[in-house]
């Protein structure tokens, strides 16, 4: 507990222009006496800082400079989440005061096998990562007061996972992995896992691959999500800036010389530059981006192919087949995206360029 109660005698006996020696008279005491407790050298006696309260007119928590914690469960969750955005220590005694409290409670429990488990995997203790594995088996036992609909108990073993590999113990980090893998969630840590730290690279591949495939989808539905938001918002530059990063990664996944279903994926993107940069006053540049997306339209709807095999770094998956909610073909891809844009200049250059690359 922090007190400012030297700072806050100072404070008030300067606001009132009163010398350490008239308030020392007003006391009772000596001079020195004052300069002892300003300078935090020693505390008033207790009767002492009840007179010396009434005397500057407020209560005595204001003269200490106490503050009564709210200790009601949500204000203690957002104290421990405020301590590990900046990894203060403190943290780690008020999350052991919050278990003591609440300790069947599955917030609470959760939380801060969280805060244990980030101080640990920062800082290397494995004392932290031991006492964050307690708890989040805990936690696996509350989970039927779970009310949140991103935590399960997948999403707890993957945090486990973390622990146990920083603690040496890798099997068990990809057991868990392994067990929990559903719809692939953990796909790109169980390869990280198996490459990086247990030198078994060619069984890596295939969930590496899938870890890919689901970060590039992860990616296309948020740039186009963002492409909306910054449209509603009238902030064009960072619509721009947004299409033009993802542009940049899809080209880089792209195999140039194999033609296929990426020739569509980066049809659409490039119409979703093409927009952003007509918006943001760059017709000519804009009219660049539609060209290149008509090209590539137009090479996928000539040979269209729904394999895997147009992706760079893609192993193990060739029986997957790749897809998207747009459309079967890039050109009604491209139209279902310009009916989602409502851009009658943009419909009207599509068509123009559609029309000369036909």
């Amino acid at each position: 507990m922090q007190l400012t109660l030297a700072e806050n005698i100072r404070k008030f006996r300067k606001e009132r222009k009163m010398t350490q020696d008239a308030l020392a008279t007003v006391l009772g005491v000596t001079v020195g006496a004052v300069y002892k407790w300003e300078s935090g050298l020693s505390v008033p006696e207790l009767n002492l800082i009840v007179e010396m309260a009434d005397f500057f007119d407020t209560s005595v928590d204001t003269l200490l400079g106490y503050k009564m914690k709210d200790n009601h469960l949500e204000s203690m969750l957002d104290r421990l989440y405020a301590f590990c955005q900046t990894l203060d220590p403190t943290a780690l005694t008020e999350a052991e005061k919050a278990l003591a409290k609440y300790p069947h409670s599955f917030k609470v429990v959760l939380t801060c096998s969280d805060l244990f488990l980030g101080f640990g995997l920062s800082t290397h203790n494995p004392q932290l990562l031991r006492r964050a594995l307690e708890l989040q088996e805990q936690a696996r036992l509350l989970l039927s007061q779970n009310d949140n609909p991103r935590v399960s108990e997948a999403t707890i073993c993957g945090k486990m996972s973390c622990a146990y590999l920083q603690l040496g113990e890798k099997e068990k980090a990809l057991e868990l992995l392994k067990k929990n893998n559903t719809d692939g969630i953990f796909s790109q840590d169980i390869g990280s896992t198996l490459a990086v730290y247990m030198n078994k690279a060619e069984e890596a591949v295939r969930y590496l691959s899938e870890g890919l495939l689901k970060g590039m989808s992860t990616l296309l539905n948020v740039m186009f999500g963002y492409l909306f938001v910054y449209r509603a918002r009238g902030d064009w530059a960072s619509a721009l800036d947004i299409t033009s990063w993802c542009n940049t990664l899809i080209s880089g996944l792209k195999a140039e010389s194999t033609p296929g279903f990426m020739d569509k994926t980066h049809a659409e993107v490039m119409l979703a530059l093409a927009y952003a940069r007509m918006k943001a006053s760059m017709p000519e540049s804009a009219r660049e981006a539609l060209k290149k997306a008509a090209e590539l339209a137009a090479r996928f709807d000539s040979t269209p192919e729904y394999s895997l095999k147009s992706v760079r770094f893609m192993e193990g998956v060739e029986n997957s087949i790749a897809f998207d909610s747009f459309g079967t073909t890039a050109a009604e891809s491209i139209e279902y995206l310009l009916n989602l844009l409502k851009d009658k200049n943009l419909s009207a250059l599509w068509k123009e360029i559609s029309n000369l690359e036909h």
